[in-house]
């Protein structure tokens, strides 16, 4: 006795291979998709950073900061920085930094940035004295407010860390030029 329920071998492989089909069709349009968005966040995404050589009487200063910022639009921009910094007086101390920053942007003119950046560093420092030496290490945050004049990719301006403590601060004062690059 024949089930009228089932369908003979060809049939169930003709829909088997329309399923298959659908799947793949519905696979290859979403991998587009998802393709032109990748492509599209990738157009808006600049990379730039600093790199810092000071050579000196006794002293040596090397850092380097990398950083990627995401272009919103045409006025907002944010991104991360990492950073390290080497530096040594001779006879006197020799200290890493290493750490990383948040920024965000706006250019609310053609020629004008505004930036706000929150900093955070890791500080290590060896003091050598007659008597030996001794480590320093804590972590010092910075909370930066900027403007600056800007020029296609670069900017150049300044700004001030409003967290800014003479006592425990890994820079000397408060407020600082900078020049900022982005490609």
């Amino acid at each position: 006795m024949k089930n009228r329920y089932l369908l003979p071998f060809n049939k169930w492989m003709f829909i088997i291979g329309v399923f298959i089909f659908s799947i793949v069709s519905y696979a290859q349009s979403s991998t587009n998709q998802q393709s032109n968005i990748t492509s599209d966040f990738w157009n808006h995404v600049q990379f730039g950073g600093g790199l810092g050589i000071g050579l000196g009487n006794n002293t040596t200063n090397i850092s380097i900061a990398p950083s990627a910022i995401y272009n919103f639009n045409e006025y907002v921009a944010a991104g991360l920085g990492l950073q390290y910094s080497y530096l040594k007086q001779k006879d006197f101390y020799n200290s890493n930094l290493y750490g990383g920053s948040i920024i965000a942007l706006f250019n609310p003119i053609e020629n004008i940035q505004l930036s706000t950046e929150l900093e955070e560093t890791s500080v290590n420092t060896t003091y050598e004295t007659s008597t030996g030496s001794f480590k320093d290490s804590f972590w010092n945050t910075a909370l930066f407010i900027g403007a600056g004049y800007r020029l296609d990719n670069v900017t150049v301006g300044a700004r001030y860390n409003l967290l800014f403590d003479k006592e425990k601060n890994v820079y000397g004062e408060a407020f600082m030029p900078f020049v900022r690059v982005y490609f």
